[in-house]
């Protein structure tokens, strides 16, 4: 237990916060929620600009959101206690139903929140077409 001290400080270990924070994709967290009119996607990217993340729709309705936590230059008269908070590149991806209407997709951002807005469109059902059936004498 003294070992786990000396590399941990008084912090309790915890194996799974420790893999979130190196893993970029557990590191941004986002919410889908579906409503009347649209696909709402919110995402906490904290420190983040908006010249920093990227969204796009592929072909396939796949909603991308991805970018990058830059890395701080570092000086060489600056000693770190913790290095915990998660840099690189990350991406999320979300395949979207077949009621969204991709060409109206909307996004936008404030302090570090990223909200894209996917709307819905009806989708046609297909018709039903009643088929007679033909009487074969012979």
């Amino acid at each position: 237990m003294a070992l786990i001290s000396q590399l941990f400080g008084d912090e309790i270990y915890d194996p799974f916060l420790s893999m979130v924070n190196k893993c970029p994709v557990l590191n941004t967290p986002t919410d889908w929620k579906e409503t009347p009119e649209a696909h709402v996607f919110i995402s906490d990217l904290p420190g983040l600009n908006k010249k920093e993340v990227n969204v796009e729709i592929d072909d396939e309705r796949v909603l991308k959101i991805y970018g990058e936590r830059k890395e701080e230059k570092d000086d060489k008269n600056v000693k770190w206690h913790r290095f915990e908070r998660c840099r690189g590149e990350f991406r999320r991806s979300f395949r979207l139903p077949e009621n969204v209407k991709t060409d109206g997709v909307k996004a936008s951002m404030e302090d570090g929140v990223l909200v894209v807005t996917v709307p819905k469109q009806e989708v046609k059902k297909p018709e039903k077409k009643m088929i007679e059936i033909e009487e074969i004498k012979g």
